[in-house]
């Protein structure tokens, strides 16, 4: 008997959300973000703010995965937001969420970033400390500046619409980071109110 294999490829473009790894760059900023709200650090180091990405939130993307798979011919689709955003604007996004306004000065390795303005109740930044330091370590060398997906197939013959834009992706991934940090917070002061 024959069997009919169903076969396609779902080209995913940077999906990202609280689950994703520290190593990568939105995670890194959520978290950078989060520790410098609750006075845990200081500064975040990052490579090419620069840099241009297409980013969407992974439960959309795994909704795109689920249309493909529903179709009753295979075919190849691309699940993207089809916007860019730089690095740089991500991080002053994800800083605003917590009432943190920051401005950028300088150019390429020298590019530092600057608390404007902070109307956040719980924690006060002082107006013009350095938050974002670029460290070369962080670039690298096969990086490309540019990455966009055309989303045209894969809306109109999928139907396929995220539910999340990027203001949506940053207040999860800020709110997320935010809260595991203040329960990490008070496990560690449990713990040590039961040692003691």
């Amino acid at each position: 008997p024959s069997h009919d294999m169903f076969i396609c490829s779902g080209i995913l473009f940077n999906h990202e959300s609280e689950r994703r790894g520290i190593q990568f760059v939105t995670r890194k900023i959520t978290d950078g973000v989060a520790k410098i709200n609750l006075g845990l650090a200081d500064t975040i180091s990052l490579g090419n703010l620069k840099a241009l990405r297409d980013w969407g939130y992974s439960p959309d993307y795994f909704e795109g995965m689920w249309l493909i798979l529903q179709q009753e011919k295979p075919e190849d689709y691309v699940i993207a937001m089809g916007e860019t955003t730089y690095v740089r604007d991500f991080v002053r996004l994800s800083f605003l969420e917590l009432g943190i306004k920051i401005e950028f000065k300088g150019k390429g390795l020298h590019e530092k970033g600057f608390v404007v303005s902070c109307s956040n109740p719980d924690y006060q930044i002082k107006i013009g400390k350095e938050i974002i330091a670029v460290d070369p370590q962080y670039f690298h060398p096969t990086e490309v500046d540019l990455l966009i997906g055309d989303t045209t197939k894969s809306k109109s013959k999928l139907g396929w619409k995220p539910r999340y834009d990027l203001a949506g992706l940053v207040k999860e991934m800020v709110i997320s980071d935010v809260n595991k940090l203040k329960r990490d917070l008070i496990l560690k002061e449990t713990r040590n109110n039961f040692n003691d």
